[in-house]
């Protein structure tokens, strides 16, 4: 397989994540939606990242897709998102609201860095929307306990809101206060600790 995009996007990096969870071997490029368009557009027409091609040419373009079909490769047991209700779409919803509020912050990024004229009524959206989402997170994850959201075996949700958390304070520097957040702030040290979040990770670089 071959997953196009780089680890500062936390959506590329929840692939990468689960990639290597899984032991499912895989080539990394570093393709960036702005400096290399012409080529993610070659086996992606809506030219965004991630990108997972698969071994038999066949394309991923989106990072639910993506780990829906790795969820079908793992042994019985194994799959990182519940396979039982009500679990299955609790941690469907967790991992939404993840990338949800990360599409979000990379909307406030693009019109904060790539607009002459910046819509602070936007600007205030965002960060309402980001906050809101986050306060919802937190409430769950307080309530719920345990080492990972569902359960004592890391999943999908728990990579996308690590991810997503790591995003935000990349891009947006002093947007949050992660004291509010004490339950999502103890979950992202612990995991961004795991050799594979190190591993899968790259400092935030902003599109040229």
């Amino acid at each position: 397989m071959i997953l196009i995009g780089q680890y500062d996007s936390p959506f590329v990096r929840r692939v990468g994540i689960a990639l290597r969870l899984y032991g499912i071997p895989f080539r990394h490029e570093t393709w960036s939606a702005f400096g290399d368009a012409d080529k993610i557009r070659a086996y992606n027409p809506l030219t965004r990242v991630p990108t997972l091609v698969l071994d038999n040419g066949e394309v991923l373009i989106d990072s639910h897709m993506m780990l829906d079909y790795l969820d079908s490769l793992a042994p019985a047991g194994e799959a990182m998102f519940p396979k039982s209700e009500p679990a299955r779409h609790q941690a469907l919803k967790i991992a939404t609201l993840a990338t949800g509020v990360g599409e979000k912050a990379v909307s406030l990024f693009y019109e904060k860095r790539l607009h002459t004229h910046v819509s602070e009524v936007w600007v205030e959206r965002c960060r309402t929307q980001i906050a809101s989402v986050l306060t919802v997170l937190e409430a769950d994850r307080a309530q719920r306990g345990g080492t990972y959201w569902f359960g004592d075996r890391i999943g999908h949700a728990d990579i996308a809101v690590v991810a997503v958390l790591r995003f935000i304070n990349d891009a947006h520097q002093g947007l949050l206060d992660m004291a509010e957040f004490p339950a999502l702030a103890a979950d992202a040290a612990r995991l961004e600790a795991m050799p594979v979040f190190k591993e899968i990770s790259q400092e935030f670089i902003p599109p040229a």
